[in-house]
């Protein structure tokens, strides 16, 4: 093979990668933070009215309607188990960090508890199929995780918990 073939070979073979990257960058969707805000509450039940206030904000377009009263639900939850269960036995000025990202086509709920954590991945393979509808509670992660199009539970390298709840709204099934 000629050094002139060689050449016009990798030109062509650099003008596909091209075109192909340029098809690849067309067709991905960057999400744009929109807005972002964190709230740090004690753990006190009652705190949930100042938490439902906050979220108030992000009653917002683009965000349709019924995506934010999922979300306002899944947060609600998030931050209820937090206090009830995360830092159960704790002192009442320990803190609940929250943070909302509205991003283009995407909500992010993030709470931070200081609890002893657990795997939230073996507690769904391990929990009951049906819920028992005469508990008064033992719901709230399996609504959240019907609402979530992505959750986490994980430990921080600050010795804290962080759920993570994240809600598509654009050109989402779930939505």
């Amino acid at each position: 093979m000629s050094s002139n073939t060689s050449s016009s070979h990798k030109a062509v073979l650099l003008e596909r990668l091209l075109s192909k990257l340029q098809e690849l960058n067309k067709n991905s969707v960057e999400l744009q933070l929109l807005k972002r805000a964190l709230l740090k509450v004690t753990t006190d039940i009652n705190a949930l009215v100042d938490v439902l206030s906050w979220f108030d904000q992000f009653q917002i377009p683009p965000i349709p309607y019924d995506v934010w009263l999922q979300c306002q639900l899944a947060l609600a939850e998030g931050f209820t188990n937090a206090v009830r269960h995360a830092h159960y036995n704790k002192p009442p000025e320990t803190p609940v960090d929250l943070e909302i990202q509205i991003h283009s086509g995407r909500l992010e709920i993030r709470i931070w508890d200081s609890g002893p954590g657990f795997d939230l991945d073996h507690y769904f393979d391990h929990r009951p199929v049906k819920a028992d509808t005469t508990a008064e509670g033992g719901r709230g992660l399996g609504l959240i995780r019907q609402i979530a199009d992505d959750l986490s539970y994980t430990r921080t390298n600050d010795q804290r918990n962080c759920l993570f709840i994240g809600k598509n709204f654009a050109g989402s099934s779930k939505a």
